[in-house]
């Protein structure tokens, strides 16, 4: 190693991971460093796999500001990969987001998450797999039906599109007015093809909006996509938190990551008076994240602006005001629940940047 390599090294131990609460050399954050000594590049690999996540852009920023400071011209790398498995392998990360029962705004979290997510800089697909009420088309305004490309025997589904994220549901493949009368497996059959005869593209995240409950739907996505974390869904009462309690188990036996709770319909600010009232009771969320010890992503205000935005097929998470304000900030927090997961495999596995400058 060099000694400009070594100088580098050094000084990015001054960085450190604000959750972790170690050096992001330590953590393995830092997997390689290359300079060219004639012209003071220096090329940093950073194994980040959750673009745009506001801890991680934090972090990057604070890696470049160390090589400027020691007269580096610094180019920073992403080296993190896509999700295990062959299913989808150029998708970085695939966020389930679920309920316990139906009617706690699932479908507009899942909807506001992709746009938000989007908004921010993101590459954003989002799967409607809730086939027996796909209302993620009406959400995100998308009704024209999805193209197919490609020669007989590798034809392929191009996804409609809309505010930057890749729309593909059940209710775009039926007609508006006919019922989804399906068994378990055709159910399967029709969600495999939905993610493996899709061209997606290379994505930062995946969306996928399951249907409330723990049936065979959820059973598939859980066995066949390698989904990275999920967020549950819950409002504040107790019927709700017990049934959201439920899925959290369902996923628990899947080994799969809760990134954590979100609470929609927290409270309604009266727009007369100004004052806050608890129609659906207050907390609930809050306990029931505490209670599984995991992150509490937020609250989604009793608003009818929210309402408004899914009737229409505009997310209020791309509008102004408070409660959009809110949503952004829940988006926020899911993508740093999700990089946060990523760094903490990263530093248990003991690899990184090694003495030598040479990623172990």
């Amino acid at each position: 190693m060099t000694d400009e390599s070594t100088t580098l090294i050094d000084g990015l131990r001054d960085v450190t991971d604000p959750d972790i609460g170690d050096d992001v050399v330590s953590t393995g954050l830092v997997t390689d460093v290359d300079i060219d000594a004639s012209t003071d590049r220096a090329r940093i690999d950073l194994d980040l796999n959750t673009p745009h996540a506001p801890t991680e852009t934090a972090i990057a920023d604070e890696v470049r500001a160390v090589a400027e400071s020691l007269g580096f011209t610094p180019e920073l790398r992403a080296t993190g990969g896509g999700a295990d498995g062959s299913v989808l392998p150029n998708v970085r990360n695939v966020v389930a987001v679920a309920s316990g029962k139906g009617g706690v705004g699932k479908s507009t979290v899942a909807t506001n998450l992709a746009a938000g997510l989007a908004d921010r800089g993101a590459r954003v697909g989002i799967l409607d797999a809730d086939v027996y009420g796909p209302n993620v088309p009406r959400m995100l305004g998308v009704d024209e039906d999805p193209d197919v490309t490609g020669d007989d025997g590798d034809e392929r589904i191009e996804p409609p599109s809309a505010f930057g994220v890749s729309v593909m549901s059940v209710g775009l493949l039926v007609g508006d007015e006919d019922p989804v009368i399906w068994r378990g497996p055709m159910a399967h059959n029709v969600l495999s093809d939905l993610f493996e005869d899709v061209a997606w593209g290379a994505l930062d995240y995946l969306v996928v909006d399951l249907p409330p409950g723990t049936g065979d739907v959820q059973l598939t996505i859980l066995q066949r996509l390698p989904v990275t974390g999920a967020v549950v869904v819950t409002t504040p009462q107790a019927v709700s938190t017990d049934d959201t309690r439920r899925a959290m188990r369902m996923f628990a036996e899947y080994g799969t990551p809760v990134l954590g709770v979100a609470e929609n319909m927290s409270s309604f600010v009266c727009p007369d008076c100004g004052s806050a009232h608890d129609v659906f009771g207050e907390g609930g969320g809050e306990a029931l994240a505490a209670d599984a010890d995991v992150p509490f992503l937020g609250g989604i205000p009793l608003d009818p602006a929210v309402r408004d935005g899914g009737d229409d097929g505009r997310p209020i998470v791309l509008a102004e005001g408070e409660t959009a304000r809110a949503v952004a900030d829940l988006t926020a927090d899911v993508a740093d629940s999700l990089s946060l997961l990523h760094r903490l495999e990263r530093a248990n596995s003991g690899a990184g940047v090694t003495a030598t400058g040479e990623s172990g």
